[in-house]
């Protein structure tokens, strides 16, 4: 795929979520529906709220605005789009996107949750899971990990010591306030909010990531030391074909795309920043499974590894980010190309600009998600750019 013609995508995403303000609505944000809050019996039953909620996930039709579900900003999605515009201004430091970066960062402080050992944020809505039930704003180890890791990409740009400092406090969120489940040797797993004790590999890996980006300018040893003992317990748990499932538990077996990606790009994190190589076998046999595993011939992204459907453009997003993070790009540019190609191909709508949700096997989501889809995706396309500027420059 041209590069112009990524440039011109990005342009249109760009534009599409500039004029929304970042505001959009996301697949698991059901339960904000005010029809739903009208019955109050369905606030007891977590088979209805699961039932709610996947109800508005899986609809093609977006039954939304006559619920009186609203567009808002997610927490996650701001931190996304953060990250993004970091990594455009590196190759076009422009007034203009400083101004974005200032602007997320404002949003963001804005909408932290409170009451915990440090700095932390959750999603918009309430969130029933099939483990646990998390209500509005409850901080996470995903949310708090995206957000702290966008605000360091700010922090090198712009210099300002308060956003390094609200990173570290995350990590005192994530050290003191987060369950853990430890093994034999004392390696552990964090758990994904307060409220539970789920061991979900990816999620306690972008803990682990966040503790080691932040070592990297404060050089405390808790900090690398915890994300070793992190990063060992997941590799424990690694395949003998490099695959990961996304949990030990046995109703979270499956394997999937995007969640293997951030495995490889967290492990990769913690041997660059603490120089161990323990972990690289690990860290190789993953990345050859989840290159030769999740992308056909064609450029489709597959979620599973044993089904091409549902095709998400997450997927896509993640192959990319990982690839630049990994430093693999160079090598596999003509896979990114592809899969990109077939992206965009397929599941951009080049009149308004935006990429779709969701591809069934017998029917297509267009719902235009805030932070699943369209900050994922800018996210991705920002570093395709930056490895294309960095190539042509050097």
């Amino acid at each position: 795929m041209e590069n112009s013609l990524i440039k011109e995508g990005l342009a249109s995403l760009t534009n599409y979520c500039e004029k929304e303000s970042f505001k959009g609505y996301d697949p698991f944000d059901g339960l904000n529906s005010k029809l739903f809050l009208l019955f109050p019996f369905t606030k007891k039953s977590s088979l209805f709220k699961l039932i709610w909620i996947q109800f508005f996930k899986r609809s093609p039709i977006n039954f939304r605005k006559i619920s009186g579900i609203r567009k808002e900003y997610n927490p996650n999605g701001l931190g996304l789009f953060l990250s993004g515009y970091c990594n455009l201004y590196k190759t076009n430091p422009t007034p203009e996107i400083l101004d974005k970066i200032n602007f997320l960062i404002e949003q963001i402080g804005g909408c932290q949750s409170t009451g915990y050992s440090g700095k932390c944020w959750g999603y918009n809505f309430d969130w029933q899971a099939k483990a646990f039930f998390q209500p509005k704003g409850t901080p996470s180890v995903v949310v708090t990990s995206f957000i702290a890791c966008a605000l360091l990409d700010a922090y090198k740009i712009i210099k300002d010591e308060e956003l390094l400092k609200s990173a570290r406090s995350a990590c005192d969120f994530i050290l003191n306030d987060l369950n853990r489940t430890y093994d034999k040797d004392g390696d552990f797993s964090f758990s994904y909010s307060p409220l539970d004790s789920t061991q979900v590999f990816n999620a306690s890996l972008l803990g682990a990531r966040l503790l080691c980006r932040t070592y990297f300018y404060t050089r405390e040893s808790i900090l690398i030391e915890e994300s070793r003992k992190v990063v060992s317990f997941v590799c424990k748990h690694q395949q003998e074909n490099g695959a990961w499932a996304y949990s030990p538990l046995p109703f979270h077996a499956w394997i999937d795309n995007f969640h293997t990606g951030y495995n490889l790009e967290c492990i990769y994190t913690y041997q660059s920043v603490s120089g161990d190589k323990t972990f690289h076998q690990n860290l190789e046999k993953g990345t050859d499974y989840y290159l030769s595993t999740f992308f056909e011939d064609s450029g489709l992204p597959k979620y599973y590894n044993n089904n091409r459907y549902p095709i998400d453009m997450h997927t896509t997003a993640q192959l990319i980010v990982t690839l630049s993070k990994l430093n693999l790009m160079g090598e596999n540019q003509k896979l990114a190309e592809k899969v990109l190609a077939w992206s965009f191909n397929n599941m951009f709508d080049q009149k308004k600009g935006y990429f779709y949700y969701y591809q069934e096997k017998y029917f297509l989501i267009k719902i235009p998600y805030m932070r699943w889809t369209q900050a994922w995706m800018f996210l991705g396309l920002s570093h395709y750019l930056a490895f294309e500027n960095k190539k042509t420059n050097n």
